[in-house]
């Protein structure tokens, strides 16, 4: 019988997302291809650093430890070559990550391979390759610099999502980037039992829900924690709970900002990751909590 994916929660994740490659990536643009396998080889027994997303996928992977069968695939989905990916699954193991299968698509974008490897999350640092496979709807994010000095929560998973254009569609910020703040606030409230559709990361957030359901049903205890953060205030809130019991979702904890910085938040609740579609967010946040950007769908 081969080994069926659908079940499960499917993290797809870049080298660089994974691994701190920084240095090995400095050699690829400025020395060339070959200098770069050189590079590779030459330390394939030195474990590479830890890269922004690390702390999210050990954390995830601690979650088939308490499931009587696996919950969490992990999938590294890599622009290396199957030679210079030696090194990759060498500082796997050396970390003692339960991560056995990749895509190293030798140059190419690996976002062909979601689909076969029901991928329900794609981490990268390339935003072609992201972009490309939020084009092929699936939640996906272009991972930042990793913050200095972070310490996860060892006890819990915390993710923290923006909410139009990453949980919810884009058509409420597009009337306030068009129309202002006091259209933005009418619409919302003439449209607040209206459910809003589903935006690129709605998928993967009905499948943590079914995740924690799945482990725990004390909602203090649960393993994976949610929080959304939102620049929304009243009364544009009520559209946001609407939509989410309508989804049947019941997040943990919800910040409903008005225009205070999301950062400090995102501090306090210590996230593993914060995804958020917009620059100015995930460049403030990213010194403080590891996070990840959400580009707009093309067309």
């Amino acid at each position: 019988m081969p080994y069926d994916l659908t079940a499960k929660l499917v993290i797809g994740i870049s080298s660089r997302a994974l691994f701190d490659l920084e240095e090995a990536n400095r050699v690829f643009e400025t020395e060339g291809e070959t200098a770069y396998r050189a590079h590779q080889r030459e330390r394939e027994d030195e474990p590479l650093g830890k890269g922004t997303a690390f702390p999210l996928v050990e954390a995830f992977l601690r979650l088939n430890a308490i499931t009587d069968s696996p919950l969490v695939e992990v999938v590294v989905m890599s622009r290396n070559t199957p030679d210079t990916g030696l090194r990759i699954f060498r500082s796997i193991e050396s970390y003692g990550l339960d991560v056995t299968r990749a895509v190293f698509a030798g140059g190419t974008s690996p976002h062909r391979y979601l689909d076969p490897f029901k991928v329900d999350l794609f981490l990268s640092k390339n935003p072609e390759d992201v972009q490309e496979a939020v084009n092929c709807e699936v939640a996906a994010a272009v991972i930042c610099d990793p913050p200095q000095g972070f310490n996860p929560d060892e006890r819990q998973i915390r993710i923290a999502f923006d909410g139009d254009a990453v949980l919810f569609s884009d058509e409420s910020e597009r009337i306030y980037n068009d129309r202002g703040l006091e259209a933005f606030l009418r619409h919302e409230k003439e449209k607040a039992n209206e459910p809003m559709a589903e935006g690129p990361f709605a998928k993967f957030l009905k499948t943590l829900s079914r995740v924690q359901s799945m482990v725990l049903t004390d909602t203090r205890a649960r393993p994976v924690r949610i929080a959304l953060v939102t620049a929304r205030n009243s009364p544009a809130h009520e559209r946001v709970i609407r939509t989410l019991r309508t989804w049947g979702i019941d997040v943990d904890e919800a910040f409903f900002l008005g225009g205070v910085s999301k950062h400090e938040i995102l501090r306090t609740f210590n996230a593993h990751i914060f995804f958020d579609d917009q620059q100015q967010h995930t460049d403030a946040a990213q010194g403080l909590v590891p996070s990840g950007r959400v580009p707009y769908r093309a067309g």
